[in-house]
């Protein structure tokens, strides 16, 4: 008795430590998000003066990533929605709807009177009632500085039939927060962890809350049994069987003053339903078998055929006491919930009859009829291979833009010719985080996403398709656009106006870079045709010399290496 008296003492000190924790971070964001709030507001008395819906066919939506994208439940269209985008100097907020006719191979921008307020990292999950129905919880708000947050903690639906948006105003729902996973469980919603920052403390959450689609009601869940630790950006789906899983994520905890410690974990948990106990669940942790990820965080999730759960890419960060760096990545996963099994997404590669296709030809849409992702799969427009990283255990640097050999594949025993042989290089999205997955009629979508570059960051406005069942090879249905690649060196100025940073200012980020472009160093140019490797040995000592200027003399001359690297194929692939 006494053991276990002093376990429930322990359980309720460490209840009190969160609640006490959680207290202090409301206390001092309150501030910031008071200042946040009237900004909001105001982007709000903006989008109150839309009084009617108009649809408007368009280009694909600009870079961003954080973005939800969403399959229609009864219409072959995605539905993009939010995001956000940061230039160096600026941190871009969107509440856009965009639809994506997969058929049609278009994209309409749909403008719809009072919608959600602009936000990113926020969940979107459909359901087929009424004709359909997006519903979207939470989310963060930034300033235009990126230095201040607010925290959503409101819900969302958009009637997709009627094209109408509606807040649903409920009590007893989850605090303000953002990194969370929802999913739809029966006729409820199924939410689970997120993280909630302010310029000086955050606290990630671990709790459970579901919404009733028939009452409209919050409810907080009490799970028995030990479940996963706080955690944001983890992988929640469910299973065949009518259980939740719960895998990975993301947390950082403070280690002394003005640091903190990252996690990646790498833990499975199952949350299931007690049979004949209404509103009773009991967490499981789980150990499945396979090849499981290696440890990261930003990955992408979507429900795969067979209802397998599949993941795409992420970072892998290596932290030092004054720095991150961070490995990009571009592999799939599924896990196999009946099996409780991982396994690599290995792809198969183009057939022989297609290598004459030629390079750069633009890609047919992917909805006509009896059209196969393969298609149009030998272009390549993107010399994209995955990379290959010298494990040394100190100094680990952006390696999203480094060559190594080709993608994990697996040629088939019955094919005359090797993926090489057949059509060339594999082509595939380049490794990334906090990209958007949707899958609808078999088909992988993934749009958007970041990477990194040395002080860079690169956000990502391409888009590419995957057959999962035949698993050959990525479709690219938009390129890289290297003039999106807009980057701002940080400045002192205080000239920047708030309003602009956060609604977009698509004329502002026009004259950046332009003015980019008046101060852009002259890199060594690719010549027509040429591989980078033969670039990377024609331009090293130029790109070594550039990259030493930039990372100080007191930097390892590995780092100033793989640095080096990683902007030459930067500047390469944007050459391309």
């Amino acid at each position: 008795m006494g053991k276990k008296g002093k376990k429930e003492k322990k359980g309720r000190g460490a209840e009190k430590t969160a609640a006490k924790m959680e207290k202090k971070v409301s206390k001092r964001s309150r501030k910031e998000e008071e200042d946040l709030e009237a900004l909001i507001a105001h982007f709000q008395t903006l989008d109150a003066k839309k009084t009617q819906i108009v649809e408007t066919p368009c280009s694909p939506p600009s870079p961003r990533l954080n973005a939800s994208l969403s399959a229609h439940p009864e219409k072959d269209e995605l539905i993009l929605f939010g995001g956000e985008y940061f230039n160096g100097q600026k941190t871009f907020l969107y509440n856009e709807l965009y639809i994506y006719n997969i058929r049609k191979d278009s994209w309409t921008k749909v403008e719809i009177p009072s919608p959600p307020p602009r936000r990113c990292a926020h969940q979107a999950v459909v359901v087929p009632q009424g004709g359909g129905q997006l519903w979207i919880f939470g989310g963060e708000f930034a300033s235009p500085d990126g230095e201040q947050f607010y925290h959503y903690k409101d819900l969302w639906v958009l009637h997709l039939a009627t094209k109408t948006w509606e807040q649903v105003r409920s009590p007893g729902g989850p605090s303000g927060r953002s990194g969370h996973r929802m999913v739809a469980w029966k006729r409820q919603l199924i939410l689970f962890g997120g993280f909630h920052e302010s310029t000086r403390d955050y606290i990630y959450y671990n709790d459970v809350y579901a919404f009733d689609l028939d009452t409209f009601m919050w409810s907080k869940l009490s799970p028995s049994g030990t479940g996963p630790t706080p955690r944001s950006g983890c992988q929640m789906s469910v299973t065949p069987q009518g259980s939740i899983v719960i895998y990975g994520g993301y947390s950082k905890q403070r280690v002394k003053k003005d640091v903190d410690k990252g996690t990646q974990h790498s833990d499975m948990f199952l949350l299931k339903s007690e049979e004949g106990k209404e509103g009773r669940w009991v967490w499981t942790r789980i150990n499945p078998s396979g090849t499981k990820p290696t440890p990261r965080s930003g990955f992408s999730v979507a429900m795969a055929p067979n209802s397998q759960t599949l993941l795409f890419g992420g970072v892998c960060d290596e932290e030092e006491e004054e720095s991150l760096e961070g490995d990009f990545l571009n592999d799939l996963y599924f896990y196999d919930a009946t099996k409780n099994r991982w396994f690599a997404g290995q792809l198969k590669g183009p057939k022989s009859e297609k290598r004459k296709r030629r390079r750069g030809t633009k890609a047919e849409p992917e909805g006509a009829n009896k059209q196969e992702c393969e298609e149009a799969s030998a272009q390549a427009p993107l010399e994209v291979v995955r990379e290959v990283i010298t494990e040394d255990g100190t100094v680990v640097t952006i390696k999203q833009m480094l060559t190594a050999p080709g993608p994990s594949k697996q040629p088939q025993s019955d094919e005359d010719d090797s993926p090489e042989e057949a059509g060339g290089p594999l082509v595939e999205p380049r490794p990334r985080s906090n990209a958007m997955l949707a899958v609808k009629h078999g088909r992988l979508y993934l749009y958007g996403g970041m990477f990194e570059a040395g002080d860079r960051q690169v956000t990502l406005s391409d888009f590419y398709c995957l057959d999962l069942h035949k698993k050959d090879q990525w479709m690219v249905l938009v390129e890289a656009d290297p003039d999106t690649q807009e980057w701002l060196e940080e400045t002192d100025s205080e000239d920047s106006d708030a309003g602009e940073g956060a609604e977009g200012g698509e004329e502002d980020e026009e004259d950046e870079d332009s003015s980019e472009e008046d101060q852009e160093p002259q890199h060594p140019v690719v010549t027509p045709g040429e591989q980078f490797a033969d670039y990377l040995s024609r331009t090293e000592q130029y790109w070594v010399k550039l990259a030493r200027d930039d990372a100080g003399s007191e930097a390892k001359e590995k780092r100033v290496l793989k640095e080096a690297h990683a902007m030459a194929k930067a500047f390469f692939d944007d050459s391309a």
